[in-house]
C-alpha cells in the first residue's frame, strides 16, 4: 500500500477529485494549507500598502492506495493538476505499513 500525498493550487481541486474518481479512488483527505517553495509568496496591494505575503495558500490531498493503483493515481494527479507554471505542487509517496477501518476492523488492502 502506498500513502500519497499532493500539494496543489486550489483551484485545481475539482478537476483532479473528478479525475481520481474515474480511475476508481473511492476517498480521500483534504486539507487547505499554505506553503512555499520555489515561488517565494507573492506582493498585494491592501489599502494602498504595498505587502508581501510569504506563504500561498495550495490544497493538500492525502490519499491511501494499493499498489495496483498507486502510479496510476499518481500519473492523474500529475497530469490534472499541471498548469505548466511555477508553484503546481508536489506530490510525495510513502510506503503505508498498515490500514484499518474503525467501523469494522478490516485491516489491510481491504480496509481501503
Amino acid at each position: 500500500m502506498k500513502f500519497i500525498i499532493a500539494i496543489i493550487k486550489p483551484f485545481k481541486l475539482d478537476a483532479v477529485r473528478t479525475a481520481l474518481g474515474e480511475i476508481g479512488v473511492a476517498g480521500m483527505t483534504v486539507s487547505e494549507v499554505r506553503g512555499f517553495g520555489r515561488q517565494k509568496g507573492q506582493s498585494e496591494i491592501y489599502r494602498g500598502a504595498e505587502y508581501t505575503t510569504n506563504m500561498l495558500p495550495k490544497v493538500k490531498l492525502e490519499i491511501a492506495a494499493d499498489d495496483a493503483i498507486a502510479a496510476q493515481v499518481i500519473e492523474t494527479i500529475q497530469q490534472t493538476a499541471n498548469t505548466q507554471a511555477i508553484g503546481d505542487g508536489k506530490i510525495f509517496v510513502l510506503d503505508l505499513a498498515s490500514a484499518t477501518r474503525i467501523r469494522t476492523g478490516e485491516s489491510g488492502e481491504t480496509a481501503l
